[in-house]
């Protein structure tokens, strides 16, 4: 009976070794697995740790760029010849090309490329665009541009500098600058142009970039120009402006048939339907003519007016009085009473600064008071 007690207790110790075996064989096993996992994940976290960081880093060098503040100062006034007039003429990298002659223009809202800059660069025609809508230019004349195309351009040093494809319009006409450089451009560099200085400033991700202007170059396109013929400048406008001819005989019309000193001309060879409308027209418009100053009481100064600019630091001065010969003496005395009647004029005292009137005489007769160059 002893013997079969120690079996079942030799059998039951070595069953919970067993037991014991398993249990610490799992637990071990279900902690490897629990560093693996832990091993795993480490990874994506700092992957998007990293993300997170360059995109921190993105939005805070475009926040610097946005932030930089852009100034002028003395130092950037020392190589320029004071006092000037000059533009701001600039040289850009144009896809691998140092072009000079730039002209930077806050008044032109186009990029242009002049067509003989253009065939230096070795393009073909081939590699325009078209483009139907002229360029209007000063004075109202229209350019038809020979059309488009898009350039990279390089402004400043590295690593202060901007690379951004331009639009440019091919405009085939002689000019002293190769290149204008306009505010479609310059707005999308951000730039700050400082006549003053001949600079232009702009802010990069290093930092402010700064081209400075060819003083130099200035004058010499501004001399250029002067010597070109306009004859020579050939530009494609697309429409002529038609301008009347001022015709040589008139005819004289009377508007008031009581007053026969109210009349006007017009042109003999006008057609008679055209003739009988427009003197029918003006004798309707009768009270928009002035044949007097008493006609023309009353004028708003917003209208016209005339006035003394005078210099506070100027020393004033005091002309010697002229004695005027007894007749233009009179007229004189007419002309300025007729003005003050009328509230054209009224008297004023300069007790430092006086000077004398100076007149001239019309054809029909009339004496008009006018400024002295001088003043």
């Amino acid at each position: 009976m002893a013997e079969l007690v120690h079996s079942a207790q030799s059998f039951m110790n070595a069953e919970d070794a067993i037991i014991t075996k398993k249990r610490k064989k799992a637990e071990r096993m279900e902690a490897d697995l629990l560093r693996h996992t832990e091993q795993a994940s480490r990874p994506k976290k700092a992957w998007a740790g990293e993300k997170k960081d360059r995109d921190n880093k993105k939005a805070s060098s475009s926040a610097r760029t946005d932030e930089q503040a852009i100034t002028f100062t003395d130092e950037d006034a020392e190589r320029v010849h004071h006092p000037h007039d000059d533009v701001i003429v600039i040289t850009l990298l144009i896809v691998d090309y140092t072009t000079r002659r730039v002209l930077v223009d806050n008044e032109s809202s186009a990029d242009i490329l002049y067509y003989p800059t253009f065939q230096q660069m070795k393009f073909g025609r081939d590699q325009l665009r078209p483009i139907h809508s002229p360029l209007v230019g000063f004075g109202g004349m229209k350019v038809q541009p020979v059309g488009t195309i898009t350039l990279l351009v390089v402004v400043g040093a590295y690593p202060q500098q901007i690379n951004k494809e331009v639009n440019f319009l091919v405009v085939d006409c002689l000019s002293s600058y190769n290149i204008i450089i306009g505010r479609l451009t310059l707005n999308s560099w951000k730039a700050i142009t400082s006549t003053y200085h001949l600079s232009v400033k702009f802010p990069t991700e290093y930092g402010v970039g700064q081209v400075q202007g060819n003083q130099r170059a200035a004058r010499e396109c501004y001399l250029a120009m002067l010597s070109m013929d306009e004859h020579v400048q050939k530009m494609n406008i697309d429409e002529k402006r038609i301008t009347a001819e001022p015709t040589k005989v008139l005819e004289d019309i009377p508007l008031d048939e009581s007053n026969p000193k109210k009349f006007t001309r017009i042109g003999e060879s006008m057609e008679k339907k055209t003739k009988q409308d427009l003197v029918q027209f003006l004798k309707k418009s009768l009270d928009v003519f002035a044949w007097s100053d008493e006609d023309m009481p009353g004028i708003d100064p917003s209208v016209i007016t005339h006035r003394l600019n005078m210099y506070p630091s100027s020393n004033p001065v005091r002309q010697k009085k002229i004695i005027f010969a007894p007749e233009r003496d009179n007229a004189i005395k007419e002309e300025v009473l007729k003005l003050a009647m009328t509230k054209f004029i009224r008297e004023v005292y300069y007790p430092k600064c006086l000077a004398n009137v100076v007149m001239i005489k019309k054809a029909n007769g009339y004496n008009q008071i006018k400024m002295d160059e001088m003043d």
